[in-house]
Parts: structure tokens; sequence; C-alpha cells
């Protein structure tokens, strides 16, 4: 069978973005935050100034065609995600959730979460229409000046990160220069006494602070924002954005982790330091740390080698302190140590990303045994969906000793927010090796998401119980399931592979397509 070719060239997209050399990771990461709060006060930064980007060049997007769904199976995907705009728009339009069962909607940040996370999808399916409403919202509604806290991470990855996109795939300005107006207000995240961000931002105020129960910051949090700032960077010609977020990996670079690569998931904001004694997982709030070590290494043209080094060490020690197979039929899954001794074998669905940056480190000189752990841990992510609904649920155990079952799911972990994390592994499988058993696993989980999901007045559900085929929702449609899962499935499920080649656009953790730059 032939596999899907990664060599094609984009169908439009500016490559010449800026000038200079990569910054030293070796420097003194402390940087003069000082002196960086005096640029974010004046939010006027001369490029000129950075030491990373001397000769900086202003970048532009570039109108990109994709020509819609080429089978059946993708124009099912498209008439989800139109369902699932219907349903927004009639009962939410505006806010940034829609609640499908009560005909309702909910607000965590006020700014549109599911519009901005939603419309590169749109864009990618051919959907001129949702496009175009998406558009005319944020030119003329979406507003930062609002007295309100939001969280630093969540809103960089799916505001930021939605609209930058936006701004690639199609050209328009009006994307760039609103986010720009956020981009700054969050850079408030970056007054604090160490190069680790306030994990909270008040948009209107234009102050950071750290969450309320505590002065830590998640790894994952922090770690995550890099290639969204690098576009915006490369984008306006203002380096602020790229240093600053660029920074906090530098720093996390020189101060090391204390197991072999692998960190905790808690850093101090105050202090710069890791807790000790913190747990070390591939699940939530440690995940995508890994995951944008090998992105910024793909993203800034494989140029920055310490990157690529962490990356590589992390993935060791994976093999080596996490990577077990359960009994008796040897499911491989990725476990945690509790207080960072302590092993676990319970699994987040949200680990099953990594399937899909093992698998595309492995086309990008990382050994093939990266490939062997990715089909792996895809298959077994694929066994998490072996339930009564054929949805996955958010946790799952597996059990080491001979006589009982591989895999079992405890009550409070049963519930199924439509992630995309196992669809997205399975997307870059196939990308890779063209094995369509990676399509059929992503159809039966949209057949399930049509089956036990759906909301017939518009929406789609998370449910409480996978293992329940008497439904009980939860009344909430995430953003995610616009922004990543019904994007995924569609690349995923198309005859054409050559949509959006991955040597030429990298996805970010919210699964916004970003342009690969040279340096």
């Amino acid at each position: 069978m032939a596999v899907p070719n990664q060599n094609q060239d984009p169908i439009i997209i500016n490559e010449q973005i800026i000038g200079g050399k990569p910054e030293n990771p070796k420097e003194d990461d402390e940087r003069v935050n000082d002196d960086m709060a005096v640029e974010m006060d004046n939010r006027q930064s001369d490029a000129e100034n950075s030491p990373a980007h001397k000769q900086a060049h202003r970048a532009t997007g570039k109108s990109v065609k994709f020509n819609g769904p080429d089978n059946e199976r993708q124009k099912a995907v498209v008439k989800a995600f139109q369902h699932a705009w219907l349903g927004y728009k009639k009962y939410a339009w505006g806010h940034d959730t829609l609640k499908p069962v009560s005909k309702s909607y909910s607000d965590w940040f006020d700014t549109g979460l599911t519009i901005v996370d939603g419309l590169d999808t749109a864009l990618i399916m051919g959907l001129e229409e949702e496009a175009a409403e998406a558009t005319e919202w944020i030119q003329n509604k979406l507003t930062f000046e609002k007295d309100r806290m939001v969280n630093f991470f969540e809103c960089t990855i799916r505001v930021l990160g939605g609209m930058m996109s936006a701004f690639y795939l199609t050209g328009n300005e009006m994307f760039l220069e609103k986010s720009v107006d956020l981009g700054d207000r969050l850079l408030s995240a970056f007054k604090s006494p160490s190069p680790i961000p306030f994990s909270d931002v008040n948009l209107l105020k234009r102050t950071g602070t750290n969450p309320q129960w505590g002065s830590d910051s998640s790894l994952s949090e922090v770690t995550t924002v890099q290639l969204e700032y690098r576009a915006i960077s490369r984008a306006s010609g203002n380096s602020t954005y790229e240093d600053l977020s660029f920074n906090v990996s530098q720093h996390i670079h020189k101060i090391g982790c204390d197991h072999e690569g692998l960190c905790g998931m808690f850093i101090n904001a105050n202090t710069g330091t890791f807790k000790k004694g913190a747990t070390i997982t591939f699940g939530a709030r440690s995940d995508s740390y890994y995951e944008y070590l090998f992105k910024q290494w793909i993203q800034t043209g494989k140029t920055i080698d310490w990157l690529k080094d962490d990356y590589g060490k992390a993935m060791a020690a994976m093999e080596k302190h996490l990577y077990r197979n359960s009994e008796p039929n040897k499911m491989f899954f990725i476990g945690e140590l509790l207080s960072g001794e302590t092993y676990s074998p319970k699994m987040d669905h949200l680990v099953c990303f990594i399937a899909g940056t093992l698998s595309q480190g492995s086309q990008n000189g990382f050994p093939r045994k990266h490939m062997d752990m990715a089909e792996k841990i895809g298959e077994t992510c694929h066994n998490m969906y072996d339930n009564p609904t054929g949805l996955g649920p958010e946790i799952a155990h597996f059990n080491m000793i001979p006589g009982k079952e591989d895999l079992y799911v405890k009550p409070l972990d049963a519930h199924c927010l439509l992630r995309p994390e196992a669809i997205e592994g399975w997307f870059y499988l196939y990308r890779f090796t063209g094995n369509k058993k990676y399509q059929e696993w992503g159809w039966a989980a949209f057949q399930a998401i049509e089956k036990y999901a759906r909301i017939s007045t518009g929406g789609y559900s998370s449910i409480s119980n996978v293992k329940k085929i008497n439904v009980q929702y939860r009344d909430s449609m995430e953003s995610f399931l616009l922004g990543e899962t019904f994007k995924y499935l569609y690349l995923l499920l198309g005859d054409d592979q050559t949509v959006l080649p991955l040597d030429k656009w990298v996805f970010t953790t919210e699964g916004h397509p970003l342009p690969i730059y040279d340096h």
C-alpha cells in the first residue's frame, strides 16, 4: 500500500519570514525581566533590539485554497461540523460554548471560543458560509476589553492560536491585528519574578497573577504557548512575543529535570523552580511540554539542537520509566510516577497525543522504535474505545498482573468530553504508514459520536459514562470538538493526504496549523 506523500509543496505559503539567528540557549535566561516588562508596558518593542531577530521582517499570510470533502466519510464529518455550528449559532452565538441539551450557553473567557477555535476547521473543510460568519463576528464583535481573568495557556492556544492560523490560511490582516491586541494583553503573564509566567491574566487591566490555589503553574501551561507566540512575532515583526515565551523553554532547559529529562507537573512562577515530589506524567498538566519540545524544533526548521536533544532524552526516559504493557494481552501504555517515585498504571486519554508526536519524530531522524511505540500506543488508545458506546473514557487504568482484564475504567473516570487525542494520533499514524486501519478506527469513533453524543436540535454533548448506552448527557460542547476532533477526523478520512503537508505546517496543541520556518 502506498504511503501518503508528505513531500508535496503547500498550496500557497510565504516562508520568507524573518532574518537573524536562533538565540543562544546557553545565555543567562534571566534576561532582565524588568526590561521586558518595560517593553510590554510600552507594547512597542523594536524587533531590531532583539538578539534573535536583528533583521526581522514582517511575514504575510496568503490565501490557501481547500477543495472540500473528497469522499462520503469526509462529507459526513462536514455535516457533523455544520450540525454543531448550527446548534451553537442558534443557542450560544458569541458565547464561549454551547450547552446543547438545555439550549443555552456558558462563558469561560467571554471571547467566543467556539467561533475562534472552529474557524480554521471551517476553512479547511471549504465551508465558506460558516467561515464568513466567523470572520464577520471576530472583526465586528470580538473585543478583549473585558474585566475578567482568563487562563493564559487556554486563551493562547484556543483564541490566539485560532486567529493566527486563520491569518496564515487566509491572509486577512484583521486576524493578525486582533492577535496582536490579545497577545499584548496576555504578555502580562510574563511580569512574574521569574522567567515562568503567571497562569492567569486580566485582559482589561493587563495584570497577571498566580492561580487561586497557589503559586505553582502547570508545566504544560507555561511550555505550550511557544508555537503561537513565535508565529505572532514572525508575522508582526515584533520579537517580544517569541523572546519571552522561548525564554521559558530556555529556562527549563537550563535548570533541567530530575528524572533523566522527565519533569514534574508543577513549576513555581515566583521562584522559577520545580515543585519537589510532583507527579511525573504524560497526561494532564505535563503532556504538551514534550509535544512542544519536538514541535518547536520542527517549527524553527530543525535549527535549535537542544530542543531536539531534550526531546530525545525525554522519550528515552519515558520508555525506561513509564512505558509498560498490560496483562494478559500486552497493551502498551504510558503510566505515571506518583510523587515522582511510585509507578501508577494510569493513562489519561490526553496521553494518546504522543502516538502522533512519536510517529512524526520517527520521520525526522529519531529511531525507528519511536514508530513502533507510536503504533502500539495508538492501538491501546483504540482499545480504550472498546466500550458499549464506542467512545473513549477520560482515564483508563491497566492491569499488570495475569488473570485480570487488561484495561478497566473507574466510574469517576468514565466520562467522555469528545476529546481529539486518539484521533489525532491515528491521523499522524495514517499519514506516515498508509495503513487504512487508522481510518477505520477514526470512522468507528465518529459513528459513536453520531450515535451517542449528537443532540437532534443542534450540537453534540459530552457524556457521563462511556459504559452505559442509556446515555446521560453532561450538557456541554467543548470548543475543541470543532477546533480539533472534527478537524483531525476530516483530515484522517480524506483520500488526499497532501492537504496541509507536515513538512510545511505544524499543528499546535489545539490543532491549529501554523507554517514551518527555516530557522
